[in-house]
């Protein structure tokens, strides 16, 4: 569990030595928070961009940027005015933040701007003595609101990479100035590359399986209903491709038919908090890909909104988020319900001597005691 850290300098020389990754609720937001605010700040920050889709009406995080705004930093945010339930709550902040003098802009036209994403930029030496605009970034699969952030289950990665921070910048350029984007190296956007890739890395499971290479796709999301990636799923079924999927709501694709995807599992887990990460495991011949994203395998997602995947890179964040975001939840039998054949679900439950298993309450205790080991 990472510290809580209170100053601009710790938070941004802890990400610089090596990515963060939080879980949420089951660890804090406030490094988040902390990380919006030590920027506000912070006289060397000079840039601050920001997506907004829900914020909720007592933000932290829209006080810091006001803030930021009034004490001379450009501060742009994409506010997306059609998020449902946060309508008034977003309107209210984007005209506070267009009063202290921050670009306001309000997506692209036609798109709804579901991307969960912060940009700053600062001003640091280096070795020789050269100033230079360092990027950092936060990414995530869930809002910046206080109170889902207490509620839903999300990851967010803070980094400094510079690939990944780079391609930030390319989706925020995109959305503020409606350039086509250019090529990134290691995001996937919707509604461009996204689908595509999604169908590629499926494929070449289907393809590492007739080739006997491992191959294994875990995923987890809030809905799977997108045609085109429901038959590259029964396709790299039929290939031997074993098929996990924890899909929180509406499923379109049945599992466990003979003959068209015998190999695939789908359930569905209903506990204290709501399930909203999006995670994507593929084997990939034993070289594994681990992506986390805002958009969940659905036509509105991966052709009608601005989207954002973004790699896991570190060997050690990799591990965690398939043991903490997928691996425990396929182990669940308390709070698990499994889909069937003919499209009914049956809730599980541990059978004899069968250790009962809670993924949302293991995921608590181990919080807990990260925290007494403190």
């Amino acid at each position: 569990m990472p510290p809580r850290l209170d100053r601009e300098t710790d938070i941004l020389s802890s990400i610089r030595q090596r990515d963060i990754l939080l879980h949420h609720p089951y660890q804090s937001f406030d490094p988040v928070v902390d990380f919006i605010r030590c920027a506000a700040d912070d006289p060397d920050v000079v840039a601050i961009k920001q997506t907004v889709y829900r914020t909720g009406v007592n933000s932290a995080l829209m006080e810091a940027l006001i803030q930021a705004a009034e004490r001379g930093k450009e501060v742009t945010v994409v506010v997306e005015l059609m998020a449902r339930f946060d309508e008034e709550a977003n309107i209210n902040w984007a005209e506070k933040l267009e009063q202290a003098g921050a670009q306001v802009v309000y997506g692209v036209f036609g798109l709804k701007t579901h991307a969960k994403l912060v940009l700053l930029l600062r001003r640091e030496t280096d070795a020789t003595g050269a100033t230079r605009l360092v990027p950092y970034a936060h990414l995530g699969t869930g809002n910046y609101h206080p109170r889902t952030t207490r509620l839903y289950t999300d990851f967010g990665l803070l980094t400094a990479d510079p690939d990944i921070c780079s391609d930030v910048n390319e989706v925020f350029l995109h959305i503020t100035s409606l350039a086509k984007p250019a090529k990134l190296k290691r995001l996937l956007l919707a509604p461009f590359a996204m689908h595509r890739r999604i169908v590629e890395m499926i494929r070449r499971e289907a393809a590492h399986a007739k080739d006997g290479r491992p191959a294994r796709i875990k995923a987890k999301m809030n809905g799977l209903v997108e045609e085109g990636v429901i038959r590259a799923l029964q396709a790299a079924s039929q290939a031997g491709v074993q098929i996990d999927l924890i899909v929180r709501g509406a499923c379109a694709l049945r599992p466990g038919v003979p003959g068209l995807s015998e190999n695939i599992r789908v359930r569905s887990i209903l506990g204290r908090f709501l399930e909203h990460h999006r995670v994507w495991y593929f084997e990939n011949g034993g070289e594994s890909d681990v992506w986390l994203a805002s958009a969940d395998w659905m036509g509105r997602n991966l052709f009608r909104r601005i989207e954002v995947a973004f790699p896991v890179q570190d060997a050690e964040l990799r591990k965690r988020v398939v043991d903490e975001g997928l691996d425990v939840y396929l182990a669940d039998n308390v709070d698990a319900w499994e889909l069937a054949p003919d499209g009914t679900w049956s809730k599980l439950k541990p059978h004899g001597r069968e250790r009962a298993v809670s993924a949302q309450a293991e995921l608590l205790h181990r919080m807990r005691r990260a925290v007494a080991s403190d």
